[in-house]
């Protein structure tokens, strides 16, 4: 058993070297390119507004601190920018069963 565990350690340290030094940070930065865009489509106005949120920090989907709220901003913003694509989308609610929301968003993201 030990040595499965210092077998997936070595393994886990080879692929973070294989991948160079800035691979841990490289979520941050997606997160970050992710808010900019974001702001580039107004959602602070159009979307956190509507629902009386508060803007999104630059690492906030990069950890995991809160996943419930966590999924629920995210399922809003998916809403969001699937009706601001066009594509008509009821606004998902905090209590929704998420299955049924992943099921619905990704349904709706298939018919583009």
């Amino acid at each position: 058993r030990f040595s499965k565990m210092v077998d997936r350690d070595r393994d886990e340290e080879g692929a973070t070297a294989e991948r160079g030094p800035g691979a841990a940070y490289h979520m941050f930065v997606l997160m970050e390119d992710l808010l900019d865009k974001l702001k580039l489509l107004s959602y602070e106005e159009e979307a956190l507004r509507r629902h009386n949120m508060r803007p999104l920090s630059r690492h906030y989907f990069a950890l995991p601190t809160n996943p419930g709220e966590q999924f629920f901003m995210f399922c809003m913003l998916a809403a969001w920018l699937i009706t601001k694509a066009g594509h008509p989308f009821e606004q998902p609610q905090e209590y929704d069963d998420p299955n049924a929301v992943i099921s619905n968003v990704l349904s709706q993201l298939r018919s583009f």
